[in-house]
């Protein structure tokens, strides 16, 4: 089933959320790092990220699929290194569903203090559950109502501070500045402020993770969209709040920062509104979380690597089993913490640097391996690397202020890597435990029997599963690489190379010497050349998924040349290898 596709401000509102919600917690944490600098490391933030929207831009124009850092890996290495930072990501999805949803449910106990505030978060999580289940767009509106009255909440509180500015004058800001500069030097203060204030931009990475169900052109609108308002919000707020309170007051008001810096300049009634907001917003992130890594985990399982179970959807098109398995992994990051979320803190801010980090390095490989793809944008070397080294510098940085972070993140980490590393390798995994059956003493061979023909079965279905490229007459090298990207990331051993063929043409002679040279090198694999008469076009990629029953991700082209120039998302989820 067609779903619809968002357009830019639906789209931008999904991701802006998540983004947009951290100058509620932003300014306080790079305030209490940087002290009367913070300010300053919220800009130079606001400058990494402008130089990610090139290399986001670069990245997911020339391979426009969800998936994120995944996707761009799993084309310019191999599925191992890419299911690594599929990990990464979902690590981080989970962290920001638990801890956005726990926070609104925080900024609500101090409104209306009934209600236990774990029962809350679990209730709110279901609600965002059951909206995403109903499909993308219906969850679209409601993130786009979330997005409009949390930029407006904002502009408010800002109009409140500059009045209050007005009306006070500056001895506060002053003041601050008189002040020694935290951790000995204005260089460290400003370093750690970086380092601080770098998870004010999480969330940005969201957008390509559902860049399917945009519109055409969308995707670089929503970087645009994204990097304006954090570049305006949390530099602006993070200053103002400089020049009302003194720095000392900022900490023992980091909970509610907001929230006190509105009862400050407008009064209670402006509190209220902010604490109303800051539930609604970081409900909206709570969404961006869901929607996200549905788009993920929907590819990955695509991609075989997860089971085909995931794909099943409902009469909406949700694939609803993702976000019901998203939602018990959430739980039970929930139960387990028991609404403790300092650890979670830690798995999202290493989770999410090191996300970016892979889009980084992805970037560069695209450059050096994929040099041929098109793509409507370019980032130039020097800012990716720069970009990259920005990154290190946060988590190095990150790490310093709390060691024992990096132990918590590997804690979560390992065991999520370990899982998916299982499902790449589950064909060795069953020859291994076959192996272990046939040793087992002749007490239990009636047992062991029946369990390993349950396993070859499983075996043979793996095997069975086919496998497409797309060639238009290539080279015996080029078709060598087919074959070894599929012995190196694939459990199937069946490959079908097809050429589409006008009604005058003939298959090249020399091709079809080099695919029965192939098929001789490669005696494990059932190889089959098909010639189908035609143009190679969205319609017949569509028509072959049905017809051979094969997932489009698992139809590949060769590199673009003059029959094979279609854009990626053209033909709806063909992707290029070589």
């Amino acid at each position: 089933m067609s779903t619809k596709k968002l357009s830019e401000w639906y789209a931008t509102a999904i991701c802006g959320n998540d983004i947009t919600s951290s100058c509620l917690y932003v300014s306080a944490l790079a305030i209490v790092a940087a002290g009367q600098y913070a300010w300053v490391a919220l800009l130079m933030v606001a400058v990494v990220l402008f130089l990610f929207r090139k290399i986001y831009g670069e990245v997911v124009g020339a391979l426009p699929l969800n998936g994120g850092a995944y996707n761009v890996l799993l084309n310019t290495t191999t599925k191992s290194n890419a299911s690594v930072a599929a990990c990464l990501t979902i690590l981080s999805y989970m962290a920001t569903a638990v801890i956005s949803s726990s926070e609104a449910m925080h900024y609500l106990h101090h409104i209306l203090p009934y209600f236990n505030v774990n029962i809350a978060t679990f209730v709110l999580l279901l609600i965002f559950l059951g909206l995403t289940i109903l499909g993308i767009s219906e969850s679209a509106v409601v993130a786009l109502v979330i997005f409009i009255f949390h930029l407006a909440t904002m502009g408010l509180l800002i109009g409140t501070c500059f009045f209050f500015v007005w009306q006070h004058g500056f001895s506060i800001l002053i003041d601050n500045f008189h002040l020694p500069a935290r951790n000995g030097s204005i260089l460290t203060a400003i370093f750690f402020g970086f380092s601080a204030a770098m998870l004010g931009i999480s969330g940005f990475e969201s957008s390509s993770n559902f860049v399917e169900e945009q519109e055409r052109g969308v995707f670089a609108k929503t970087l645009r969209n994204m990097w304006i308002a954090v570049s305006v919000l949390n530099p602006l707020i993070a200053f103002l709040v400089i020049c009302i309170i003194p720095i000392s007051a900022v900490e023992s008001h980091q909970n509610s920062f907001l929230s006190y810096i509105g009862t400050l300049t407008g009064g209670k009634w402006l509190a209220t509104i902010i604490s109303i907001n800051a539930v609604s917003v970081l409900s909206g992130a709570v969404l961006t979380s869901f929607v996200g890594v549905n788009g993920l985990i929907k590819r990955m399982t695509l991609d075989r690597i997860l089971p085909n179970y995931f794909l099943k959807e409902n009469k909406r098109g949700s694939t609803y089993r993702i976000l019901i398995l998203f939602f018990l992994l959430c739980l039970s990051v929930l139960l387990v913490t028991r609404g403790q979320l300092a650890p979670l803190a830690a798995v999202y801010a290493l989770s999410f640097l090191t996300v970016m980090a892979s889009f980084a390095l992805g970037n560069i490989l695209l450059k050096l391996r994929r040099s041929r793809l098109p793509r409507p944008e370019y980032a130039k070397p020097g800012i990716v690397l720069l970009a990259f080294a920005a990154i290190i510098i946060a988590l190095y940085g990150t790490i310093m202020t709390k060691p024992q972070y990096l132990v918590t993140f590997l804690q979560y980490f390992i065991p999520s890597v370990l899982i998916i590393l299982a499902m790449l390798m589950r064909k060795d995994i069953i020859h291994f435990i076959v192996n272990l059956m046939q040793s087992l003493s002749k007490n239990y061979k009636k047992y062991t029997l029946t369990r390993q023909r349950s396993l070859y079965r499983s075996l043979k279905k793996l095997y069975e599963q086919d496998f497409v490229f797309f060639s238009k007459g290539d080279d015996i090298a080029t078709l060598n690489k087919v074959m070894m990207y599929l012995h190196e990331n694939e459990v199937t051993n069946k490959i079908k190379i097809v050429t589409v063929l006008h009604e005058a043409q003939q298959p090249d002679p020399k091709f079809l010497a080099d695919f029965d040279t192939l098929d001789r090198a490669y005696p494990e694999v059932d190889m089959e050349y098909v010639t189908l008469l035609g143009e190679f076009t969205p319609e017949l990629v569509e028509e072959l998924s049905h017809k051979w029953g094969i997932p489009k991700n698992f139809m590949f082209i060769s590199s673009p040349g003059e029959k094979f120039s279609y854009r990626v998302d053209e033909l709806g989820g063909v992707r290029l290898i070589l």
